[in-house]
């Protein structure tokens, strides 16, 4: 089994996502469930292409991580 990192975007009127580390594989869709399968069919159909060239399946690299940023109270002496 494979494991790749997964970006969905929120884009004007559509989704797109895309894999780090799958170069060139992408995938769009209406909404994010169309996009999450569109993506997932992407990936299959790139792998199956990596295996019927011979050539390796990339190894995950990829990972996400969320930061968290206080705001930073305004203060009305602030000069901008």
């Amino acid at each position: 089994m494979h494991r790749f990192l997964v970006v969905i975007e929120k884009a004007n009127n559509n989704y797109s996502a895309y894999s780090p580390d799958l170069p060139g594989c992408v995938a769009t869709g209406s909404t994010r469930e169309e996009t999450e399968k569109n993506i997932y069919e992407a990936i299959e159909m790139h792998v199956q292409g990596l295996l019927e060239d011979n050539l390796p399946i990339p190894e995950s690299e990829s990972f996400a991580e969320y930061v968290a940023i206080a705001e930073k109270p305004s203060t009305s002496s602030e000069v901008v």
